[in-house]
């Protein structure tokens, strides 16, 4: 899906380790909830309340899911992460994402 209709954007960003991660949360009709963002490069490790599928759409990256080795994405890639858990990312590249929540 590349757009997405009939949504409300929250204005407030959502910004993480000085600026260098940030994104905006996207409320469906349904209630589901994504986000959108941007990542530049550095390393990041992000805990997860609920269930996450991560699209990214461009960049060039590795990833270390829990109990995984690191593994470089071919971007556009999609990956889960289970709730209650962390992720590492190295990021090499600005990096455009879509994160969906799921519950």
């Amino acid at each position: 899906m590349s757009s997405f209709k009939n949504v409300s954007v929250v204005k407030k960003a959502n910004i993480y380790y000085d600026g260098k991660v940030t994104s905006r949360t996207v409320e469906f009709n349904d209630g589901s909830v994504k986000t959108l963002g941007i990542m530049l490069p550095g390393d990041y490790t992000f805990g997860t309340n609920e269930a996450e599928i991560m699209e990214i759409m461009s960049g060039d990256l590795d990833i270390k899911l829990p109990n995984e080795e690191w593994k470089t994405l071919n971007t556009p890639e999609t990956f889960e992460v289970p709730a209650n858990a962390s992720f590492d990312l190295k990021i090499r590249s600005v990096t455009d994402y879509c994160c969906s929540y799921i519950k």
